[in-house]
């Protein structure tokens, strides 16, 4: 099983990233592509770029990536209550390229804040957005609140959090076991 895995934020010092980092490390037998959305920066998108100059390679290497994967693992970071800004132009390209690009495709979807709703807000948008205009299947799903006092020396230490993290991570796994069955 292939598997695309990334966080939606730019920040090299992301919670968001190291969330991931820890999910990722709780999948076996799988390959796994780690990226960097740092790599697939261009200019944002509009129509007029698009028709002008068509579509930036790092849009197109993006969507190989997610055409090439069976499932997603994406830890999304909130920002003023939705995706950050460097996602979002992102999406808005390879959106460009094919819609629905992520149609036949597993998703994860993972958010975390310092804040007790972890990031709660960017999961409902990504909840919609990713069924609805990619078509994506989320299998699972989970928040992760207060980041900073459950997260501790690269560890999730509120025993709760972990469990739920986990129990996700084999309903994404068992997901993706059963297309190659």
């Amino acid at each position: 099983m292939k598997i695309l895995a990334f966080a939606g934020s730019n920040s090299k010092t992301s919670i968001n990233k190291q969330l991931l980092n820890y999910t990722l490390n709780q999948i076996e037998n799988a390959e796994i592509d780690l990226i960097d959305i740092n790599d697939f920066e261009m200019p944002i998108y509009s129509t007029d770029r698009q028709v002008e100059n068509g579509f930036p390679q790092e849009a197109q290497d993006f969507y190989k990536k997610v055409q090439d994967a069976d499932g997603l693992v994406i830890s999304l970071a909130e920002h003023n209550g939705n995706f950050s800004v460097a996602l979002k132009n992102i999406l808005d390209w390879v959106s460009r390229i094919n819609m629905p690009y992520l149609k036949g495709k597993k998703l994860l979807l993972l958010s975390t804040s310092p804040g007790g709703y972890g990031g709660g807000n960017v999961m409902e948008v990504a909840t919609k957005y990713f069924r609805m205009f990619a078509s994506g299947e989320i299998v699972a799903s989970t928040t992760f609140p207060s980041f900073h006092d459950n997260f501790q020396n690269n560890e999730i230490v509120n025993e709760e959090l972990k469990n739920k993290v986990l129990d996700q991570v084999n309903i994404f796994v068992e997901a993706l076991a059963a297309v190659e069955a």
